[in-house]
């Protein structure tokens, strides 16, 4: 299937799904989000515009149902001069969109986006709704809703492309120029310095999707050329932690649907398109339109595992305080991967995603991360993104170890995520197989185990506590001399980790591959971290 088959299929399946939704009172289809709409009735206008498949709805019905639900998201931008907001619409709508109070977020990633459906279908569209859009952009340029400090993360990203954007459209080029030093500021610190926004979602594709606007915009052919070697990095990154849908090793921050499940997958879909689009379409935003297409290399990188390969990044995090480098393993087959980041770091709400297991994505077969964590003050349970700092690691190959050592009056527990697989539970011992993967998870303390219809979840009790996590193919099993599952699940019931639980917490475990680990953690933090005796080196970790 080709790039555009591929959009198309995406633009089809949202329009069909905008189609059958109820109108509400106020002449929108959700009062969650106001951008929602607007990408349901862009796709749901493109369907009928467009046709490129047959369409199970009438054209002309569909079309005008997408441009009233277009005119009444334009309508409630504030278009005031003289307002604190101008330029700016509500983000949640509540009982009454029209007495929401705006929000700078709407315009920051709205706002470039309309510019290229405006421009897309400018002959297609109605005149009240042309003229509807062309002063709801005139006022949000007017608003200089990007004239924003860049620290180089996914809201500058944004503005960035909006100033070129709404440069090149006002005729004005002090702010093009503007953009231009800015996209290439931005281009050499992240060559530099990495991504500090690591693995970051939804915010990663943020980026994407702001700088493949602007590459499908923009006509000076020098700024389109910075605009691609931005392009050209952003998915050679995401190649690099990629499988088959998956977005591998530690995250600085996500959202609720991909985290255990990776669920915002459009935008890879349409470039690699090696696993079946899901049903349920958390994200819909523009991968339906937006394209720039990685290069073959990137995109064979991307979808060719057939030799495992470790990953080893170095990012910096800069704060008022001190820059802090921090370290980013993961080792990728073609069946899953296995890593994280060595170092906790504070992110926004506790959400750093330190280490999992990953699968490659099946939506049918439920959650395809494994992964504990002990949960933050703020995790009620329900939501399994909320870490706390009271771990410790060490990543080696296939193998994950865990240690907990957690102080006086916080949770006493640790949490396992699990995908929902064929497991065999001892004690202190979890053993599983999914489709071409064998798992063994060894814990210090018991556990109990909940069993959902996506997932298994264990928690431990205890203080001081461990977990082991290792993964191996089934392939590597066969070449071990472990012809099926009960061989493998032999094998690691052999293999039982010296845990250390006196004047230090610690283990020493060894590995299907004979690898010696230990990791040795005292109040302080880390007092021994060895691989095959030998400390943990990280000199060779590169941006």
């Amino acid at each position: 299937m080709s790039f555009s088959a591929r959009q198309n299929e995406i633009v089809l399946n949202i329009a069909i799904a905008a189609q059958k939704l109820p109108l509400l009172e106020s002449g929108l289809w959700f009062h969650h989000d106001i951008r929602d709409n607007f990408y349901y009735a862009s796709y749901l206008f493109a369907a009928a515009a467009d046709q490129t498949e047959p369409l199970p709805f009438d054209a002309e019905d569909a079309k005008e149902a997408a441009e009233a639900v277009l005119l009444a998201v334009l309508e409630l931008q504030d278009q005031k001069p003289d307002s604190a907001t101008f330029g700016h619409w509500p983000l949640n709508l509540g009982k009454q969109p029209r007495e929401a109070a705006p929000n700078p977020l709407p315009v920051e990633l709205m706002g470039s986006l309309m510019v290229y459906f405006a421009d897309r279908y400018r002959s297609k569209l109605s005149t009240s709704l042309l003229q509807a859009f062309d002063t709801a952009l005139t006022c949000a340029y007017q608003s200089g809703f990007y004239k924003q400090t860049n620290v180089f993360g996914h809201h500058d990203a944004k503005y960035t492309s909006a100033k070129l954007i709404f440069g090149q459209r006002f005729d004005d080029s002090a702010l093009l120029e503007d953009g231009r030093q800015n996209l290439k500021l931005t281009l050499a610190h992240v060559r530099q310095q990495g991504m500090a926004e690591y693995n970051s979602l939804p915010w990663f594709w943020h980026w994407v999707q702001a700088f493949t606007c602007a590459w499908q915009l923009i006509k000076d052919v020098g700024v389109k050329k910075e605009l691609a070697d931005m392009l050209d990095f952003l998915w050679q990154e995401r190649s690099t932690f990629y499988l088959k849908g998956a977005f591998v090793g530690a995250h600085c921050r996500a959202q609720r649907h991909d985290i255990p499940l990776d669920s915002n997958v459009l935008h890879d879909y349409v470039q690699f398109g090696d696993f079946e689009l899901p049903k349920t379409m958390p994200r819909t935003e523009y991968a339906g339109f937006l394209l720039y297409e990685a290069s073959l290399d990137t995109r064979n990188h991307a979808r060719n595992r057939n030799e495992p390969t470790e990953v080893r990044k170095l990012i910096t995090k800069q704060s008022d305080e001190a820059a802090a480098e921090l370290h980013s393993y993961v080792y990728v087959t073609k069946d899953f991967a296995a890593g994280g980041m060595w170092e906790r770091h504070a992110e926004f709400d506790n959400e750093q995603h330190r280490w999992d297991v990953s699968l490659p994505l099946d939506h049918q077969a439920g959650v395809n991360q494994a992964y504990f964590f002990h949960p933050s003050d703020t995790n009620a349970g329900e939501d399994p993104r909320h870490h706390t700092e009271h771990s410790e690691v060490l990543f080696h190959k296939n193998t994950i170890v865990a240690l907990y050592a957690i102080p006086e009056g916080a949770k006493d527990s640790i949490i396992g995520i699990l995908p929902a697989n064929e497991w065999l539970q001892e004690p202190r011992l979890l053993l599983g197989k999914s489709k071409h993967v064998y798992f063994a998870v060894h814990l210090l303390q018991s556990f109990e185990t909940e069993q959902l219809p996506d997932r298994l979840c264990a928690i431990s009790r205890g203080v001081r506590n461990g977990v082991i996590m290792e993964v191996i193919s089934t392939e590597d099993a066969q070449r071990y001399g472990l012809a099926d599952f009960e061989a493998f699940a032999a094998a690691a019931r052999s293999r039982k980790p010296e845990w250390a639980t006196d004047e230090k917490l610690g283990v020493r475990y060894i590995t299907s591959d004979e690898a010696e680990l230990k990791l040795y953690v005292d109040h302080n933090g880390v007092i021994e971290r060895k691989i095959n005796d030998e400390e943990v080196d990280f000199s060779h970790y590169s941006r």
